[in-house]
């Protein structure tokens, strides 16, 4: 695997709009062709090498490109979206849209994202070491299409409106979470070691939510059923069962009522 290393030498004024910045872009280019690829701030056209210096060159392929970002980038959208294979690599922050619509490959932020990043993921690994912001593994606004597969999995926090419409893959959060999580799911799974404050599952029709931790309030669509014990990210456990949103119309699979299932660990 060959690397192209990126380094920051100027901060945009307005936000960057980066979506060259994939394996899948840079395969088969110099560094000289890739600071050529176009970038946008706000109706500006500019060019990669505006904003980043850029040393070695790509692999043959996106599976052969690794892209290592050497510095943050709080004000770059677009970060590996929409990537087949490969890696990249950020050593700071990035803006929205991060992994958004991802198909394969590794994308690891080692530093905190902002809102709507994973959006309609279908595969691949995003991993972020800090915190992610609002519509994490979401749909697109006027879109029903959430996360579809692969995995994302955040070291901190998480914000809001988590995995709406999401249909598959999993969603691992160390921390905590804010309200709205799985809103509209129809599949796919999401664990949160931390504290929720409210609203799992409104108009959930199938998937998984695993809780560790609190929720400050329980959406009256679910029911519980039993206590179990469970394996869940190498942690073993007993946990509350709840089916639901029972408000919503669910699918039959052999004669039987598929729900959406919510799960809440007891405390020892």
């Amino acid at each position: 695997m060959k690397t192209v290393t990126l380094t920051p030498t100027k901060q945009p004024e307005l936000i960057l709009e980066a979506d060259c910045i994939t394996p899948d872009t840079f395969a088969g280019k110099t560094a000289e062709q890739i600071a050529k690829l176009p970038v946008y701030q706000g109706k500006q056209d500019c060019t990669l090498g505006e904003f980043f210096s850029v040393a070695g060159g790509a692999g043959a392929t996106a599976a052969d490109t690794q892209i290592m970002i050497a510095g943050s980038c709080p004000k770059v959208k677009y970060i590996g979206s929409k990537m087949s294979a490969g890696e990249v690599v950020v050593n700071g922050d990035t803006d929205m849209y991060a992994g958004a619509w991802m198909k394969g490959g590794k994308l690891h932020v080692k530093g905190s994202v902002h809102s709507f990043c994973g959006l309609g993921m279908e595969g691949g690994e995003f991993l972020i070491d800090g915190n992610a912001g609002n519509y994490l593994g979401a749909s697109y606004r006027g879109d029903w299409r959430g996360m579809q597969g692969g995995l994302i999995r955040v070291k901190g926090n998480v914000g809001s409106d988590i995995c709406s419409f999401m249909n598959g893959g999993t969603l691992i959060v160390e921390g905590n979470a804010d309200v709205h999580i799985a809103t509209h799911a129809e599949g796919g799974k999401i664990i949160i070691k931390g504290n929720v404050r409210r609203r799992i599952g409104g108009q959930m029709v199938k998937g998984e939510v695993i809780l560790f931790g609190t929720v400050d309030v329980m959406m009256p669509g679910f029911k519980y059923v039993r206590d179990m014990e469970m394996e869940v990210d190498g942690t073993k456990g007993k946990f509350a069962e709840y089916i639901g949103d029972l408000g919503e119309r669910h699918p039959k699979r052999k004669g039987e009522t598929v729900y959406g299932k919510f799960y809440q660990k007891i405390k020892a």
